[in-house]
């Protein structure tokens, strides 16, 4: 995976000859930061459960430690964090310095296609985000003890951060356009089969079904940063992630009105609909081939070709 290292004395030329090493390997990238975050956190919290028998003081204490310490390795080891790469962007806002607000750039490259994949991303992250926290409430009201819960979860937390490893093979096999309606139609099944009230049927199904859209995630990302021009890219992104975060926040809010209305069973079982639907949205992306990537911003290489 690494790239060749060769000597350029411009700094710009460096800066460009990474971002496109970065982009050629991002899958790999984010999906082996997706494992190492999920399987540490997952770590953390089984850690923090001994050391909490000893004192609350000592969890906090940890915790504090390795928020240093990541701060000193990003400082030492990123050279991104000191504004290295700093030049490259101002070059391209002083090019473009007519077209240079992210709402401009967002109108540029927000083709249809691009704008149903932010919808359908939000949906998805908006079903598997509440669906995995209540969970835990669905199995206590079907009968599990909490021992058993905790279990589950954890295990669940392990996989979700285990199989994103699998998402450079499935972007280079299947590729988004399929895996995403696959990620929604898995989702609608973990949600359904969560309905029948049958706890290891739960069960089941929570661990079988909950990392395929963590693959998903990754190679929509991937999407994302090709899709959107590197000079906006992390206002662009960060809009991005705006949607998602209110999509999330808003999944919340009907899930858990629905498990109070409905019960625990019923409620996952109707919510279903939510991932059902943004399947429909992606539909026409799907049959009709439409491009969510536009031609705005090709590669230095392919510029001097």
């Amino acid at each position: 995976m690494a790239c060749p290292r060769r000597p350029d004395r411009h700094p710009d030329g460096a800066s460009q000859q990474g971002e496109r090493c970065l982009m050629r390997h991002y899958v790999k990238i984010k999906s082996r930061f997706t494992m190492l975050g999920t399987v540490t956190s997952g770590a953390a919290i089984v850690l923090g459960g001994q050391l909490q028998q000893i004192s609350w003081g000592v969890v906090y204490v940890g915790s504090a430690a390795c928020l240093v310490l990541a701060v000193v390795v990003l400082m030492s080891r990123v050279p991104e964090i000191r504004g290295a790469d700093a030049v490259d962007e101002q070059d391209g806002a002083e090019e473009e310095h007519g077209d240079a607000t992210a709402w401009r750039a967002m109108l540029r490259v927000a083709t249809p296609a691009l704008v149903t994949l932010v919808v359908v991303s939000g949906l998805m992250h908006a079903t598997l985000t509440p669906y995995i926290i209540f969970t835990q409430k669905t199995l206590s009201d079907q009968g599990a003890g909490t021992a058993l819960v905790s279990v589950v979860i954890s295990a669940g937390f392990f996989a979700g951060g285990l199989t994103p490893l699998l998402s450079d093979r499935a972007n280079r096999r299947i590729g988004y356009r399929v895996i995403v309606p696959v990620s929604l139609l898995t989702l609608a099944a973990a949600l359904g089969l969560s309905g029948l009230g049958l706890v290891w049927v739960t069960i089941a199904a929570f661990l079988a079904l909950v990392g395929i859209p963590e693959i998903t995630a990754v190679i929509v990302d991937n999407v994302f940063n090709e899709a959107v021009p590197s000079r906006h890219r992390a206002s662009l992104l960060s809009m991005i992630a705006f949607v998602e975060s209110v999509l999330i926040g808003i999944g919340y809010l009907v899930l858990g009105a629905l498990m109070d209305g409905l019960g625990s069973s019923v409620g996952m079982a109707t919510y279903a609909a939510v991932p059902l639907l943004a399947c429909l949205l992606w539909l026409p992306v799907l049959f009709r081939g439409a491009r969510v990537t536009t031609e705005i911003e090709k590669p230095a290489d392919q510029k001097a070709s």
